[in-house]
């Protein structure tokens, strides 16, 4: 591998009919202040007018490219655009999904201090809102090293757009798996991902907001009964692999089946909601029962507030340094 390529991070956005976000997505990875970026835009069978945006986005910087193929899914695009570039270290964003400046540079950073056991470093993640406002914050994982127990017990990560992975350690998990997509359970390839490089390497940590998450009604991470049987699907296999950390598996379905019936509830799909809030009581009524109750009083206490006073508007992600 020249040089070149080894100070080179390839990053790869997959794209299906993100006509209304992917310029942004393309303008939050042309500054980041790490500058070698070979950029891989994979069409996953857009019909919209992303393609023209992109386009337009390539005629302006010339690290970007596009590669057009017939819808595979989301794993399938990734593993295409990483497939394209002979890059040492590997970056995943959803079209959707924006980056902090200094994401790449930190990341890179870390997993190089790391040394060559080191094959991942993962950030920490702002929800944002369509119009790019903070809406609220994520976990603030810490975890270091050997990361499999942690991850038996709780997916801390919580999207692909945080990653930033050595070309080692993505090879040597198999890239991502299409194959969830085609028992019909898309959505914890990055959950999977993160398992299988675990398997192999040390993880690294950046303590900061440096990914702006966005969730769209329309996404498919508003199918939560879906994302639901792919979560299981994943932790099942690791629970045949790793049964030592049997009770930390099943804390971390548990865990699943409960905020997922919160966002089956929370996006309008009722009977979804029902369906994982009564596996949820079946399998632990007790920790169900005070888990729903404190959600409820949760938002309870956000409406009495909006009554009383709507608060500030949080700021825009793309215009704080985090």
């Amino acid at each position: 591998m020249s040089e070149e390529e080894q100070d080179m991070v390839g990053v790869v956005v997959p794209m299906m009919n993100a006509e209304r976000t992917i310029a942004a997505t393309l303008d939050s990875i042309c500054r980041q202040t790490h500058r070698k970026l070979d950029i891989i835009v994979v069409d996953d069978g857009s019909t919209d007018g992303s393609v023209v945006l992109v386009d337009e986005k390539i005629r302006r910087d010339r690290r970007v490219r596009l590669i057009r193929q017939a819808n595979a899914g989301v794993a399938a695009a990734r593993n295409t655009g990483a497939a394209a570039t002979a890059a040492a270290f590997l970056a995943f964003i959803d079209a959707d999904d924006l980056w902090a400046p200094t994401k790449i540079e930190f990341q890179l950073d870390a997993i190089r201090q790391g040394g060559p056991h080191v094959g991942l470093a993962y950030c920490w993640f702002a929800s944002i809102d369509p119009r790019d406002r903070v809406v609220s914050f994520g976990p603030q994982p810490l975890f270091e090293g050997d990361a499999m127990a942690a991850l038996c017990e709780s997916n801390w990560i919580g999207n692909g757009s945080s990653l930033l992975l050595r070309r080692a350690a993505f090879d040597k998990a198999g890239g991502y798996d299409p194959s969830l997509r085609s028992r019909g359970a898309q959505g914890a390839e990055d959950l999977l991902i993160c398992f299988r490089v675990a398997e192999h390497f040390a993880f690294a940590a950046v303590p900061r907001y440096l990914v702006g998450y966005r969730a769209r009604p329309d996404s498919m991470s508003q199918d939560a009964l879906q994302l639901f049987r792919s979560t299981k699907l994943v932790l099942d296999e690791y629970h045949a692999k790793f049964p030592q950390h049997a009770d930390k598996l099943a804390h971390h379905l548990q865990a699943a089946r409960q905020w997922y019936a919160y966002r089956a509830a929370a996006s309008g799909r009722h009977a979804d909601a029902r369906v994982l809030l009564t596996e949820a009581l079946r399998h632990y009524p007790l920790s169900a029962t005070w888990h729903f109750a404190g959600v409820a009083g949760g938002i309870a206490r956000s409406r009495l507030q909006r009554r009383l006073g709507r608060p500030a508007p949080l700021p825009l992600y793309t215009e704080t340094i985090w």
